[in-house]
């Protein structure tokens, strides 16, 4: 199949360029900026020649690319800017998701986020929870994308929605917010409190999204919650991986909840890239595991173990310079599996 990519020069749509590629595939990019295809593509030995120039807000831009395709996955969004990310994530969601059904396209596939359901409606996240409001524009902008993406499957629309959790893994071209948590946490020590972190790869990820590229099933939805870890368990497994001791600051949950509301009030006098926020501590506290039971059946899609994600990751940020071979201990000298 032909498959139009948007964000495919990000995170998650470049390792998802690369399995939808070994599937068998074809792909088209939608990008803004064509020289990241040679900058976070190429460089990764992933050639395509095939690529359409636009914004996903442009809705003649967006019709133009899907032109003669077959599928389209809808990975790109927008994080920074609070006016631009709510407006530029809904109305990509709109164009690429609606235009891509006005076409026929099958399957219709769309990266949403676990955190459009928060918070949980039980003691495991499902593909069946109702979407809730957010605090931020990124977070409003996200579930109103998921509210549409369910409209179109209601109506029997092939949309195909996957939740992703805190997406970890190497070859980040941001480096992501998980990974950057992961590189301060090892650097200068781990917040603990109540809950925990959900991991998924971002290869695992990728895995998913490639499997779900099948033409007639209709509308579907899938969890990516990888395995889930309490916060004194994910710091025991970096220092185990680094073979590095890091500090542990204990956080009552309700301190660190009334820390993010102070930070939230400040930026909005002073703006300051701190990325601890209200609706963060309450994900970091209030966070709970996902029942990935139908993506495992239906895709055969297995999620590697955490640590060799976090070891993936680790060596990564070691190897890309963003962490000191002191930081990452022994896995700075051990060599790549």
């Amino acid at each position: 199949m032909k498959v139009l990519v948007t964000g495919g020069t990000g995170f998650v749509g470049s390792h998802a360029v690369a399995a939808l590629l070994r599937g068998g595939h074809r792909v088209r990019l939608l990008v803004r900026d064509p020289s990241k295809i040679q900058r976070v593509l190429e460089t990764r030995g992933i050639r395509i020649d095939d690529y359409a120039i636009g914004d996903m807000a442009d809705a003649q831009a967006v019709r133009s690319a899907l032109m003669g395709c077959d599928a389209v996955l809808h990975a790109a969004a927008t994080l920074f800017g609070d006016h631009e990310a709510y407006t530029v994530n809904v109305q990509g969601a709109r164009n690429v998701l609606g235009i891509g059904c006005e076409l026929g396209l099958d399957p219709i596939l769309f990266t949403s986020t676990v955190a459009a359901m928060f918070p949980p409606a039980g003691e495991r996240f499902t593909i069946a929870d109702p979407v809730r409001a957010q605090e931020t524009s990124y977070g409003r902008s996200k579930s109103e994308s998921e509210h549409f993406a369910r409209e179109l499957q209601a109506r029997g629309a092939p949309v195909v929605a996957i939740y992703p959790t805190a997406v970890f893994g190497p070859d980040d071209p941001g480096p992501g917010e998980p990974n950057r948590g992961l590189r301060d946490g090892i650097r200068f020590g781990w917040p603990i409190t109540s809950s925990g972190i959900s991991i998924v790869d971002v290869r695992d990820l990728a895995e998913i999204i490639a499997a779900a590229v099948e033409p007639e099933r209709g509308p579907r939805r899938f969890m990516a919650g990888g395995h889930f870890m309490s916060w004194p368990e994910f710091a025991d497994l970096c220092e185990t991986l680094t073979d590095r001791r890091a500090l542990r600051i204990p956080i009552p949950a309700p301190l660190l909840r009334g820390l993010g509301r102070v930070l939230d009030a400040a930026k909005r006098i002073v703006p300051f890239n701190y990325p601890l926020t209200h609706e963060a501590a309450e994900f970091m506290t209030r966070f709970v595991p996902c029942d990935n039971s139908t993506t495992i059946e239906q895709l055969g899609v297995e999620f590697r173990p955490t640590a060799e994600t976090l070891e993936d990751t680790i060596r990564w940020l070691y190897e890309t310079g963003e962490i000191s071979k002191k930081i990452a201990g022994r896995i700075a000298s051990d060599p790549a599996s």
